[in-house]
């Protein structure tokens, strides 16, 4: 029996030495970080996102990455997170890290991979302190939107369009053919702020008048900005350069218009173009800058947040987070992420896949880019007067000055809280 014990002792010891050097080979006890997306679980994106933490928990056995894509409903159960503190360990900020997120995330402006920021990101990012608060795995860099084969047809070379009374003389010459110039889908009336989001920044950001936004970021809104704005929508309704079904359609109803060659011009990311090819994978498309409105400024670009992952600055395990954005950093792996959304990398040194839209990136890369110009200048919240205000223009429930009037009232009451 004395015999028994002692080989049983001895067994235990072992069996306890044995978890020991166990635990200390995977790194102590492990680590659950949880990291949610606005990307929803069918995108490409996310998939890639996958890929990428199972390759991080293959080299970092001790930590457990749980991934929760996202739905419709991400950005109010984030601000819903945000009023109780109760957030994930990372996630991602979809245009919004520095305005309505960086109170609550980590600054990292000194991890290495961000002296190599692309520079079309960098100010986007980038408070007005100089922190940085995410990773981008990618940059959304779009201008309008275009089918090559119509315009071409038209007789239109995109190159020469420098103002907005040269995009109006193409849209008359697509006209003239029969063809929609542009095609906006109001139903989802998102898309109906994003034109303002395009045409804003060159009226209230010129050179040529001097003006920077910056008074947009101190309690001060010029109607007579907006109100050119809002004129430019009135413009495309009044001389139906814009589609007769303007609030009824929606927004693959403008992919498949631009995938066919039903329509010429469109004011949306270049994730329309992706989607245009899945109803006509032979199409000629492509994009081009934003023309400048005032004489003298030159076209430019609209810039945002695509793939950008910011750590909770409140979260258990800063290191393992840190140490998971470092690896989303590593060229192969940004490369993968970034070229699932078929845009530039956000680090200059990762080359990604821009498939069928390398040739417009080439072709602008050196155009000035300006930041979505309510996630930038706007207070939060504006998002839902423009498109409210866009959508009564086109109804004609609207003036120009009532929209311009009706963003003053709604930029006064949010500018306060």
């Amino acid at each position: 029996m004395k015999k028994l014990l002692s080989f049983m002792l001895v067994l235990v010891m072992m069996l306890g030495f044995t978890a020991c050097n166990s635990g200390n080979k995977a790194g102590g006890k492990k680590v659950k970080l949880t990291m949610m997306t606005h990307f929803q679980s069918s995108e490409n994106v996310t998939a890639e996102l996958e890929a990428a933490i199972a390759g991080f928990m293959k080299e970092n056995s001790n930590i457990e990455v749980e991934l929760i894509p996202g739905t419709s409903e991400y950005e109010p159960l984030m601000k819903s997170k945000m009023a109780s503190n109760d957030l994930p360990d990372l996630w991602t900020t979809h245009g919004w890290s520095v305005l309505r997120y960086s109170e609550y995330l980590t600054e990292i402006e000194n991890e290495p991979w961000v002296k190599d920021l692309h520079p079309a990101i960098r100010p986007v990012i980038t408070s007005k302190e100089g922190h940085i608060y995410v990773l981008p795995m990618d940059v959304d860099v779009a201008g309008i939107a275009y089918n090559k084969e119509v315009v071409a047809q038209a007789g239109v070379d995109v190159t020469t369009i420098k103002t907005w009374g040269q995009l109006f003389e193409a849209m008359d010459k697509v006209k003239a053919m029969g063809i929609t110039p542009v095609h906006i889908g109001g139903k989802d009336n998102w898309t109906v702020g994003n034109f303002f989001d395009w045409v804003a920044p060159a009226i209230f950001i010129t050179d040529e008048n001097n003006y920077s936004g910056e008074e947009l970021k101190t309690g001060t809104f010029d109607t007579d900005k907006w109100k050119v704005a809002a004129e430019l929508m009135k413009t495309l309704k009044d001389k139906e350069y814009i589609n007769v079904d303007v609030l009824t359609s929606t927004y693959p109803d403008s992919a498949r218009a631009l995938g066919e060659g039903q329509a010429a011009f469109e004011f949306y990311g270049n994730a329309v173009l992706s989607e245009a090819w899945t109803y006509n994978p032979d199409a000629k498309l492509g994009f081009f800058p934003v023309p400048a409105y005032y004489k003298g400024d030159q076209p430019s670009l609209i810039s945002g947040e695509r793939t950008t992952i910011g750590i909770w600055k409140d979260t258990e395990h800063p290191e393992e987070a840190k140490a998971l954005l470092t690896y989303f950093a590593k060229p192969e792996v940004m490369k993968k992420v970034a070229s699932a959304n078929r845009i530039p990398a956000g680090l200059v040194n990762v080359d990604s896949d821009t498939g069928k839209l390398s040739d417009s990136y080439e072709q602008w890369k050196d155009t000035e880019a300006f930041p979505y110009f309510d996630r930038e200048f706007l207070p939060s919240g504006m998002w839902d007067t423009m498109c409210s205000t866009g959508t009564g223009l086109l109804a004609d429930d609207m003036s120009a000055q009532d929209a311009a009037n009706k963003m003053l009232e709604d930029y006064k009451k949010l500018y306060t809280e």
